[in-house]
């Protein structure tokens, strides 16, 4: 499976985005966003900015697992990984990000729930 951002509705309306490497794993997660446009602002931002090495920022959380965001141009944060153990892993979810970030394919899920409640 190829990579992708999968777009989403929050449970308190906002939206968000993940972008997925090609084995389905979450590589890197939005902010919230108030409206559709902005999530999907935040993607084209990532399709850029992970191809700039300075807009990685690495970071050790409170346990000693370590993270990093992901910064558009105006040093705003786009998006976060998960945590890792180690740093090597961290390295290699950056690397992961670089590669898959300027993918253009987009899942948008933000009808799906509407759907249902039509259904109800």
């Amino acid at each position: 499976m190829a990579a992708r951002y999968e777009l989403k509705p929050t449970k308190n309306g906002e939206f968000m985005f993940n972008l997925l490497a090609g084995n389905n794993e979450i590589i890197l997660t939005s902010q919230m966003y108030k409206e559709k446009s902005g999530a999907l602002n935040g993607i084209e931002s990532v399709q850029k900015n992970s191809q700039i090495e300075a807009q990685f920022e690495r970071k050790t959380a409170h346990n000693g697992q370590f993270y990093f965001d992901l910064h558009a141009a105006n040093k705003q944060i786009i998006g976060k990984s998960e945590t890792y153990t180690t740093k090597a892993a961290m390295e290699k979810g950056i690397a992961s990000v670089t590669k898959n970030g300027p993918v253009t394919e987009i899942k948008d899920l933000t009808a799906a729930p509407l759907a249902k409640a039509a259904k109800a």
